[in-house]
């Protein structure tokens, strides 16, 4: 199996499982809220619902965004995780809203809750559950660079934050009685989130306006460039991301009397070597004779 197919899996496999446990933690939320008649619960069954669709578009974009290029799109199609990340991001953001309104708005009107055992029990259930499928799919996101599944994680450990929140005030209000500690702690997460979800927002749009990779990834080009013996010198050095894949393409400078073959084998082994550090990624090395100007 090559890296492509292998990465392609797991954020195939990360996708998946975003969508099944948004789906049983909806329907759990949506039974709870109904037993108990908690207006936090039934806020927190529609976010979750909100989370269905996020991961069913980064499940669908992951999808797309791994078809190989064709006549049309030469380039392959690794954009669309960056339009899914940017889109996820402002719906994470609408989200944001939403909570720290209804927590202002709570402040005034404190809801209260019946059966509050059973909304404990389920907020529990919900926080230990969301926060291990979001750590997952953020780790596979991050190590397959799939923005989509950042934006996905970044969801999901939303849904950590908030349940932990309502969590925390039912026990607050079984045990003091002060019904507005859940619009405190829902104003004071959201805007925390709100800062998370900006960054991602920010991280979606550089993709998609070609911004270099990371200065530790340059690094690693560099380092390769600077250890082959037979480059004098390079330049233009450019990349940019993809979704998951690196593109990479430089100029480097060899002794004038080298043959055409020399020439050749020292690009392709620069390309190979690149790549492979870099996996995935596109490399395309360009040969110039010592002595010329560079263009």
């Amino acid at each position: 199996m090559n890296v492509s197919t292998r990465l392609d899996r797991l954020r195939t496999g990360a996708a998946t499982l975003s969508v099944v446990y948004n789906v049983v933690a909806t329907v759990v939320k949506l039974v709870a809220a109904y037993a108990t008649g908690s207006v936090s619960l039934f806020s927190e069954a529609a976010h979750s619902a909100t989370d269905i669709f996020s991961s069913v578009l980064a499940f669908f974009s992951i999808r797309a965004a791994a078809q190989p290029p064709d006549q049309e799109h030469p380039y392959g199609h690794g954009k669309i995780e960056s339009l899914t990340g940017l889109a996820e991001s402002i719906l994470l953001l609408l989200i944001v809203y939403y909570i720290v309104k209804e927590g202002v708005v709570r402040l005034w009107q404190p809801a209260e809750v019946q059966h509050i055992e059973l909304g404990i029990w389920v907020m529990a259930f919900s926080s230990i559950t969301s926060l291990g499928v979001a750590l997952y799919v953020k780790k596979i996101g991050r190590s397959t660079n799939s923005m989509a599944l950042q934006a996905n994680g970044q969801h999901l450990l939303l849904d950590f934050w908030t349940s932990l929140g309502v969590l925390i005030a039912l026990g607050i209000s079984k045990v003091t009685g002060w019904d507005r500690a859940d619009s405190v702690l829902a104003i004071a997460f959201g805007l925390w989130l709100g800062w998370g979800a900006f960054k991602m927002c920010r991280e979606a749009v550089d993709q998609l306006i070609d911004k270099r990779i990371t200065d530790d990834e340059l690094a690693v080009i560099q380092e390769i460039l600077n250890s082959e013996p037979g480059v004098i010198s390079y330049h233009r050095l450019r990349t940019r991301h993809s979704g998951a894949l690196h593109y990479v393409d430089v100029h480097v400078v060899v002794p004038r009397e080298w043959s055409v073959v020399q020439a050749h084998d020292i690009a392709d082994r620069l390309e190979k070597s690149i790549a492979v550090n870099l996996a995935p990624a596109e490399v395309v090395i360009h040969v110039d004779p010592e002595g010329e100007p560079d263009d």
